[in-house]
């Protein structure tokens, strides 16, 4: 029997949760109050305030912490990583922190399995990076020598759908040829083939979603980037944060959204539709990476669980495979079940080497 504590820090909030096997005993999202993350200067000095809350959780759920196994930590915005397991080592630690990654709440999960593991003497990994990647070399090339193509895209939640996926109908997911569309805040669409991420869609590359602008034609936003009205961040937001549905209907709430089509609002309903039409063409072009050969295509995310959206959808790509919705994300599950794998020996620990060159 093994028993596991999963940790995976947000921005506000970290999602803690023990299992027991495949088993759940507990999972709990611990909300920090916006003037204990006001007292801290950097990221790195939440760590003491995240890691009490964590202990606190654990004994108010009648967890011992001498009955552990093994810790697992959502991965950060670590260079140099692919999918699976990695144990949290000393290189590792000093990357996360030398103040060269980008700012991320992701990077403190290392961090925090590490602090939770070491006193116990028991392994602490991360599992499925935000910036693993396992893309081929042909999907890097850009048409600028200067900028080569990096894996951005929900790598934990769509590895984890693909397993589910491939168990519920009794095969392997190394041997599927998938298509997996993760649908949120933003969206991403990546190819898996042999149990690898091969290429990606990023959520700034693709369709317009919620709070993302999306892919468009670059001369237009050089047009927008010299035009004198705008400074970079406020480019930036427009693209990240302020963008797709929210440009267009100041709200980024599907449900809303789905309320006033309705209610017979033609724009909501106009750009409702563009917004599935662009999704299915993000899945179209990933078709041929896969030799236009798929074992199934995936709807996940939380905007999954949107019928409307999700039939849409389906009625532009459901001639190349079969489209599964497996709506919501399986984050806390996937990171306990790839440290089972871990354990068990199903699944080898990685070691991480540091920066690439």
């Amino acid at each position: 029997m093994s028993r596991i504590l999963v940790i995976n820090p947000g921005s506000t909030s970290t999602k803690i949760a023990v299992y027991e096997n495949e088993q759940a005993l507990f999972s709990e999202n611990i909300v920090h109050a916006d003037e204990e993350l006001s007292a801290c200067a950097t990221l790195f000095d939440q760590l003491p305030m995240r890691n009490a809350a964590v202990r606190r959780a654990l004994e108010a759920h009648a967890v011992d912490p001498d009955t552990l196994s093994g810790v697992v930590g959502r991965g950060g915005m670590i260079p140099g990583l692919h999918t699976g397991a990695y144990a949290v080592n000393d290189v590792m630690k000093a990357v996360i922190t030398s103040g060269k990654l980008i700012t991320h709440a992701s990077n403190l999960g290392a961090l925090m399995a590490d602090a939770a593991a070491a006193p116990l003497k028991i392994p602490a990994i991360i599992y499925d990076a935000v910036s693993s990647d396992d893309m081929q070399d042909i999907a890097k090339i850009t048409g600028f020598p200067e900028v080569k193509r990096e894996s951005f895209c929900h790598v934990l939640n769509t590895r984890a759908v693909g397993r589910r996926y491939a168990e519920e109908n009794g095969k392997s997911y190394e041997d599927l040829s998938l298509i997996v569309a993760h649908l949120g805040g933003g969206i991403s669409i990546s190819a898996h083939r042999g149990g690898k991420i091969i290429d990606v869609i990023s959520d700034d590359g693709g369709p317009f979603s919620p709070e993302r602008a999306g892919s468009t034609n670059i001369l237009y936003i050089i047009d927008m980037c010299f035009s004198g009205k705008y400074t970079k961040k406020e480019i930036v937001r427009k693209q990240r944060g302020n963008g797709g549905l929210k440009a267009w209907l100041g709200t980024a709430d599907c449900r809303e959204i789905e309320r006033r089509i309705a209610a017979g609002d033609e724009l909501a309903a106009k750009v409702y539709d563009a917004q599935a039409y662009q999704i299915a063409k993000g899945i179209g072009n990933l078709a041929p990476v896969l030799n236009c050969r798929l074992d199934a295509i995936i709807l996940t995310g939380g905007i999954a669980h949107s019928a409307m959206l999700t039939e849409k959808i389906a009625g532009y790509v459901q001639a190349m495979a079969p489209v599964v919705v497996m709506p919501g994300e399986f984050e806390m599950e996937a990171l306990a079940l790839g440290m089972l794998r871990v354990l068990r020996g199903e699944e080898p620990m990685q070691t991480y080497a540091g920066l690439p060159e």
